[in-house]
């Protein structure tokens, strides 16, 4: 059983499975490839001069999987609520999760199929988005969302930022205290 599951392994998903798995959580992302960021040419990516991207999100899930998180390419058909989490069933195999992040971008028909409350989008082109609170919890106990598919805008960046930030609310709640994950800089000193 995973801790952690994310859909979708867009800036969102992949950013929210990088904390998770940094943090030691047993974390697998199921992907269906079809993030509108592999779409995008990025020239207003903090840090980054430039970047197309497929090579961000590429890159993205390389940094996951170096801290352990687990990728599947595969779509999630259903979620089904067990005992002890989330069976994710695919349209190949299935899998089991304490919580599941949803990271679905502009797409909501997982998200309606499987009970969680949505509301009118306030993005151009985007109709209609998961209804979660502040931290990115749904009405769905263990059920999160983060990036589009939350609401906030599909601007690559603040949907990474926005995947970290669930995570960690995530990572916080399973602690139980607030989760921080800052690397100190040491300059070799000769």
């Amino acid at each position: 059983m995973y801790d952690i599951a994310i859909i979708g392994a867009g800036p969102a998903g992949a950013s929210a499975a990088l904390f998770a798995a940094k943090a030691g959580k047993r974390t697998i992302m199921i992907d269906s490839d079809k993030t509108m960021t592999r779409r995008a040419m990025l020239w207003n990516y903090y840090g980054i001069p430039e970047t197309v991207g497929p090579d961000l999100v590429v890159v993205g899930i390389q940094q996951a999987v170096k801290y352990g998180a687990d990728h599947v390419k595969s779509t999630v058909e259903d979620i089904v609520k067990t005992d002890s989490g989330f069976r994710l069933i695919t349209e190949r195999e299935e899998f089991e999760a304490k919580y599941v992040i949803l990271a679905t971008g502009a797409a909501t028909d997982l998200i309606e199929r499987i009970g969680v409350d949505t509301k009118p989008a306030t993005e151009p082109r985007i109709k209609t988005v998961a209804d979660v609170d502040p931290d990115g919890r749904t009405n769905i106990e263990g059920i999160w969302a983060a990036g589009t598919v939350a609401g906030v805008s599909v601007h690559a960046i603040i949907t990474a930022a926005n995947g970290a930030n669930v995570a960690i609310n995530i990572l916080s709640e399973i602690n139980g205290e607030r989760y921080v994950d800052h690397d100190i800089y040491k300059p070799d000193v000769k």
